[in-house]
């Protein structure tokens, strides 16, 4: 009979494996000897700190048990550092990599040795790693997920060599790596579902203990919390900005984990829905998406985020859709401290989304202990619509508006109409109707007064079907204010927008720069458009038109400042280009002003550009420029609307006083509010201030509005 006893347990089995080390021996075997010793000095002096025993090692390869799946964990962690440290200053021949494998399952000890499938699984998924990565099984990460500073990546149902059934695995994100996709596997953001009884419980401590946290971080780095204030997005210090505040979030794009890519609108939808629903609550300060999208996928560490879009707090997420189910995975991360304030995964129905949509959002405001009001709470948990068909129309049109360029918002329109056909008592996308009808003169050349008509048709219509619908209000002042040329009707809709939800950057953005800006008041103004910049800091549209408001304001240095730096944003933005032009213009650049109008035409063909070009060329003596360009309008205007404002500006560029005038009246009966909203403050018309047939012009246009 054998002497050999047996002993079967539960334990943690950790497997590490050194990267690249046959390679290296067969090209420098001295090397190679020296990096394997001086890893397993390292490794043994770490494994005995998390009570691990060493079984044995295989070559370049380490087995060591643990008492426990958070101190397999743990340790690992502690490796990965020491080497991430070392490696910070060897060259990259003399770097250790290593990659980590640790599952917890049953083990037999039989002569010295350990055996079973709890050995076999920790050797099978140690390779997907990654250089530098720690691998785990589900059960592992069920048991350590509340217990470690880090976040996990699912990674898509693995088969292993060997073993019978398909294995949940998960990648550890180290603090210290950016995020990234390992060997090929689509990394999924994932929290495991607790049962009803402990959620609550659970998110109640997590709550408690990030507010402390919180508190104590504030007091210790208060000097790396300013530091990350004052950075701009490109890293360097930006002088006085203003301080983020605690409750302040961002929702980065969601990873889009369908097989089918039109999904991707979906995906979309469900982030807009949960940043559309904390937006309506004043006690935080909510990042607008037009920043956010740019970080699809967020390779960056999300610090590095944070400062650019000035967010303490990152929500990250993915959804996957198959038939009529959806699964929803999110996590809250404090980005300055890396410290996750919540996690869920959520399976449902598919017409159970809106529900979802509602719980997190909710979820996140008692997270960052933000004060909800009644009304809030109703607004938050509000079903815009019972038809996920229609839902998924509307935001394939929320996508394509929020682009402005090219043909996307005819396609924008066409899909809220198709949005409308499947749901007719749709507001929201009667409200995104409107706002395209606005737009869609100046970005596709459609005719005005009929876009008008339709925009404020679908606006009175959303109002009609959800009198409390924010962005119904918000699209509706635009068109008084463009269509109309009401600025005080459009500040009380505007005002309206803002009340129902504070942080819509656009209800900021127009309150801004139209109504307040050709009124004349300049500081309120101001004070509107940096709050729209602050809630969506990338955007192009709300930089360049922070500008204007500057410009209006006669503020030019900082109008150009402003300017330059929304070039910096998306140089192609012609809008920005041809604003530049008018501010250089204004201050006696005439040269560096026909440059940017130059440029401008070169991104776009809109007449006005052209218009605004040669009219700087008469400026500086070129006359024939403006004569040449007023007769190319007559032939333009065969094919294409043709607005007075522009033959004004160069019968100005000419001296023809009287055609000016009379140019400009006639744009204001043909109400383009667009342009002769704001008589009273343009720079460019200031030669004819003082003659009174201007001065009853100018109160005609604002004047009887008051």
């Amino acid at each position: 009979m054998s002497n050999v006893t047996e002993q079967r347990k539960l334990a943690a089995i950790m497997f590490t494996d050194m990267v690249g080390y046959s390679a290296l021996s067969q090209r420098d075997d001295k090397l190679a000897l020296e990096l394997l010793e001086e890893h397993r000095q390292l490794l043994r002096e770490i494994f005995p700190r998390f009570h691990g025993t060493e079984i044995k090692t295989i070559g370049d390869a380490f087995l060591v048990e643990f008492q426990s799946a958070l101190e397999a964990a743990q340790c690992a962690i502690a490796i990965q550092r020491a080497l991430a440290k070392r490696n910070a200053d060897a060259p990259a021949e003399g770097q250790i990599q290593l990659r980590i494998g640790v599952h917890i399952g049953d083990v037999v000890h039989r002569g010295g040795d350990v055996y079973g499938d709890g050995v076999n699984i920790a050797s099978r998924i140690e390779p997907l790693a990654g250089a530098g990565g720690i691998c785990v099984s589900m059960d592992v990460e069920r048991q350590i997920r509340n217990a470690v500073e880090a976040r996990f990546e699912k990674l898509a149902t693995t088969e292993l060599k060997n073993i019978s059934v398909p294995m949940e695995l998960f990648r550890i994100v180290l603090p210290w790596e950016k995020r990234s996709e390992v060997r090929g596997q689509k990394p999924e953001i994932t929290r495991l579902a607790v049962n009803w009884t402990t959620r609550f419980a659970l998110i109640a401590a997590l709550v408690l203990l990030a507010s402390i946290v919180t508190y104590q971080l504030v007091g210790r780095d208060r000097r790396a919390r300013r530091s990350f204030e004052q950075t701009s997005k490109n890293g360097r210090p930006s002088g006085p900005s203003v301080p983020i505040p605690e409750k302040s979030i961002a929702v980065l794009p969601f990873d889009n984990l369908s097989r089918d890519p039109d999904n991707a609108f979906f995906t979309e939808g469900v982030q807009d829905e949960i940043l559309t629903r904390l937006a309506k609550v004043a006690d935080l300060k909510v990042i607008a998406r037009t920043s956010t999208q740019k970080f699809k996928s967020a390779p960056e560490n999300l610090s590095d985020i944070a400062k650019q879009i000035g967010a303490l707090n990152i929500l990250e997420g993915s959804v996957q859709k198959v038939n009529d189910q959806v699964r929803v995975n999110v996590q809250l991360i404090n980005a300055l401290t890396n410290a996750h304030l919540w996690a869920e995964i959520y399976d449902r129905k598919l017409t159970d989304i809106f529900a979802v949509e509602s719980d997190i959002a909710k979820t996140i405001a008692d997270a960052l202990q933000a004060k909800l009001s009644g009304a809030e709470k109703q607004m938050i948990a509000a079903q815009p619509t019972s038809d996920t068909v229609a839902y998924d129309l509307y935001h394939k049109g929320r996508s394509l508006w929020e682009k402005r360029s090219g043909d996307n918002i005819p396609k924008a329109i066409d899909y809220f109409n198709q949005a409308i056909a499947k749901d007719p008592n749709y507001a929201l996308a009667y409200a995104g109707l409107a706002k395209a009808y606005i737009l869609v003169p100046f970005y596709a050349g459609a005719d005005r007064l009929d876009s008008y008509a339709k925009a404020k048709g679908a606006a009175l219509k959303a109002l009609r079907l959800d009198p409390n619908l924010a962005e119904a209000h918000v699209a509706l002042g635009k068109v008084l204010f463009i269509s109309e040329i009401d600025p005080v009707g459009a500040m009380r809709e505007y005002k309206r927008g803002i009340e129902l939800q504070p942080n819509d950057a656009s209800a900021h953005h127009w309150l801004g720069n139209d109504s307040l800006a050709c009124l004349g008041r300049f500081e309120d103004a101001i004070a509107e458009g940096k709050r729209a910049v602050e809630l969506d800091p990338l955007s192009p549209i709300i930089n360049a038109d922070l500008g204007t408001t500057f410009y209006y304001a006669r503020r030019y240095d900082e109008s150009i400042t402003q300017l330059r730096k929304t070039l910096e944003i998306d140089p192609t933005f012609f809008y920005a280009h041809y604003n530049l032009g008018i501010v250089l213009q204004v201050a006696g650049d005439l040269s560096g002003a026909v440059a940017e109008y130059e440029k401008a035409k070169q991104l776009s063909d809109n007449p006005l550009v052209s218009a605004l070009s040669a009219q700087a060329k008469a400026h500086a003596g070129d006359k024939g420029a403006a004569l040449q360009m007023l007769a190319d309008l007559d032939k333009i205007s065969q094919h294409r609307w043709v607005l007075s404002y522009w033959r004004a500006l160069l019968y100005l560029s000419l001296d023809n006083k009287d055609e000016a005038l009379r140019w400009l009246e006639k744009s204001f009966e043909e109400r383009d509010g667009s342009n002769i909203s704001w008589i009273k403050v343009d720079s460019l018309l200031d030669s004819l201030h003082g003659d009174p047939r201007f001065e009853a012009l100018v109160q005609k246009v604002i004047g009887e509005k008051k």
